[in-house]
């Protein structure tokens, strides 16, 4: 996951253009941008964007495609005459397929999409800026490369034409990339190889330059081989003249860059121009312990003999084109969806047991046997069709399954996307307008039934004053740089509470919290401010899956406890608290999971696992915490339990104390 932070550390001291012209888009969005940015200037269209490109000193643009008076494109291409670096991102709702070309030409360094996703924002402006910055080397590596150029022109695709644009000559390198005999090609124009999908408009400025302006003209070309198949080259023509400057014939060199630049490229061409499209999408299950094990030499051997062994594999059932080496042990191929739509459960039933019988097979490489494992994910919808196998690959993986059908995932996505967005906004507002609250829940114990501690819940109070659990709000905000901003908020509001009453008070830690460490400074800054009352807090610490490092965790808990802090362990007995990690933490309580104190009057394995921790705290001199305690009937099971403490609906909810 982008560490938002970080990139706002990058992105803050940038001078951004953003030019849009939906007044309400340019309002939300430049809410959003606002986090990344100090300054913005914001243009109503694209000549208005152009005048002001003219007017300011701007570190990085940010465009919409479809304006009046002049589009996001044409702009970008207007301020690339000027300015052939700074970074430009298009922002649009819809993949401009149409500008696909346009784009490479000016230079466009980035793509999102609207509504904005935090994340995306993120990843793109990291990216961008990265390139940024790493600019100047590149030039410095440019004239290495030109040097290499003459090097590899031996091993080029020739071809010759006369003025008229016939072929006169062609190596063994072209025959064998188009796949025609030279018989076949000379005396033929380049027509005869190029893919009808090209825009007209590269061949106009292919013989405008080499024609009229008697220059070289470069450029990327997808052409199509006898057999159907696609492939792109990166072309160079250049003019053949006399001492004259009469032009006596056209040479051209190129190199295919099918395979080791465009990958993803072809997929999504074969992709656009089927009818029925049915993508099949797979990854190596276990090639992050690939990268780790083998050094890159190996790794290219196992990707290359895992994309042979597929294309075998499959081949033998289905027909397709090729299969797609798209790098990071993922493959693809593309069916027709029109042959099995009538028999879609049969062909499902069939994939799986062809990926069964995969992930039972071995790959023999030079001195080692590979064992193939893949994950599997298709789609067969026409909209948003590769978005969705990405989507349901990433799927798979956080749930660990196998196998997914991801039909129309991309859009509910987008929709989950717009709700988020919506969700940050609200979060944003809320912390602006000092709505986000605390609500404190009453913690009993058990022998006198008095109030012992009060827990620190967070709340979300709306525009409309509904007061909202973080159950609508708290994990939108984890994924925003506002998750920190309300366990500030929290944390401030918790300490003033305690020093208001005498109970202790209990506040909720992730352990992915405790990993920040400005949250660190924070909490030992608190805990320095009430020295006298520290003693009476209490840090309930969430484990979390995402943890990078546990050493930052237990040296916190070492350090907290110094001020006479307890620890308790919240949600014991579910989610990933475990008996093994207690001796990390060495906590002071153990609150023991709702779900398991839920069902402890019908559920006798309930009974049971609260009767062992019970046992094991007493042993280990903890304190129990029961929580969903609804009825009386539930506090007099956990009473005679022995545990110490209750909480739940029936002795208080979470009230405000401020």
């Amino acid at each position: 996951m982008i560490d938002i932070s970080k990139v706002i550390e990058y992105s803050q001291n940038l001078k951004l253009l953003y030019v849009e012209d939906n007044v309400d888009a340019r309002e939300m969005t430049t809410m959003i941008l606002e986090d990344f940015f100090d300054t913005i200037i914001v243009a109503k269209d694209g000549e208005d964007g152009y005048q002001k490109f003219k007017e300011n000193d701007v570190d990085l643009i940010i465009t919409d495609i479809n304006m009046p008076k002049m589009n996001g494109i044409v702009m970008s291409e207007k301020i690339r005459a000027l300015d052939s670096e700074v970074p430009i991102i298009v922002l649009s709702a819809h993949n401009e397929d149409n500008f696909f070309l346009e784009s490479i030409k000016i230079g466009i360094n980035g793509y999102l999409l609207k509504p904005i996703d935090i994340e995306q924002l993120s990843t793109v402006i990291l990216r961008v800026i990265q390139k940024y910055k790493y600019a100047l080397e590149a030039k410095k590596n440019l004239h290495l490369l030109k040097e290499y150029q003459e090097a590899t022109n031996e091993s080029s695709i020739v071809s010759k034409t006369d003025i008229k644009g016939i072929i006169t000559y062609v190596n063994d390198a072209f025959c064998e990339i188009s796949g025609y005999s030279r018989e076949e090609l000379i005396g033929e124009n380049h027509n005869i190889v190029r893919h009808p999908e090209n825009p007209k408009a590269i061949f106009e400025d292919m013989w405008n330059t080499i024609k009229n302006k008697k220059t070289i003209w470069k450029g990327i070309v997808r052409n199509r081989a006898k057999s159907g198949r696609s492939y792109y080259v990166d072309s160079v023509v250049m003019p053949i003249v006399d001492l004259d400057g009469n032009i006596l014939e056209y040479i051209s060199l190129r190199n295919d860059i099918t395979d080791i630049m465009n990958p993803l490229k072809q997929l999504k061409d074969e992709l656009n121009n089927a009818q029925n499209p049915l993508l099949v999408y797979m990854k190596l299950e276990d090639f992050d312990d690939v990268e780790e094990f083998y050094d890159t030499y190996t790794i290219n051997i196992i990707e290359d003999k895992v994309r042979l062994y597929l294309q075998n594999k499959f081949a033998q059932k289905y027909i397709f084109d090729k299969i797609y080496q798209l790098g990071d042990g993922e493959y693809a191929f593309v069916l027709n969806a029109q042959i099995y739509i009538d028999k879609m459960s049969q062909f499902i039933k069939e994939l799986k047991q062809l990926q069964l019988e995969i992930n039972e097979d071995t790959i023999a490489l030079d001195n080692l046997e590979y064992d193939v494992s893949v994950l599997l994910t298709l789609s067969y919808e026409r909209e948003k069709i590769y978005e969705s196998v990405k989507l349901g690959m990433k799927k798979l993986i956080k749930n660990k399954k196998r196998f997914l059908v991801a039909n129309n995932l991309a859009t509910r996505e987008q929709e989950k996307a717009k709700e988020n967005m919506k969700t940050v906004l609200m979060i944003k507002d809320a912390i602006k307008s000092s709505r986000i609250v605390s609500y404190f829940q009453p913690i009993i114990n058990n022998n006198t039934q008095e109030i012992a501690k009060y827990e620190s819940l967070v709340r979300l109070v709306d525009a409309e004053g509904k007061v909202l659990s973080p159950y609508f709000f708290l994990e939108t905000a984890k994924k925003s740089n506002y998750y920190l901003k309300i366990t500030n908020i929290v944390l401030e509001h918790s300490f003033t509470v305690l020093r208001n009453c005498n109970a202790d008070i209990s506040i909720n830690l992730s352990a992915l919290d405790i990993e920040q460490k400005s949250m660190r400074k924070k909490i030992i800054s608190l805990l320095q401010e009430y020295e006298k009352d520290a003693h009476r807090i209490v840090f309930e610490v969430l484990e979390d899956e995402g943890i990078k490092d546990f050493s930052v965790v237990k040296r916190f808990i070492s350090e907290v406890k110094e001020y006479g802090v307890k620890i308790a362990i919240d949600d014991f007995g579910a989610g990933y608290s475990n008996f093994e990690r207690l001796l990390d933490y060495q906590p002071d309580i153990l609150k023991i999971d709702g779900c398991l104190i839920r069902d402890i009057e019908t559920s006798s394995y309930s009974l049971s696992a609260v009767k062992s921790v019970v046992t094991f705290a007493k042993e280990q001199k903890m304190q129990t915490v029961a929580e969903f305690i609804e009825n009386e009937s539930i506090f007099n099971i956990v009473k005679e339990l022995g545990i110490d403490y209750s909480q739940g609906y029936y002795f208080g909810k979470p009230v405000p104390l401020l």
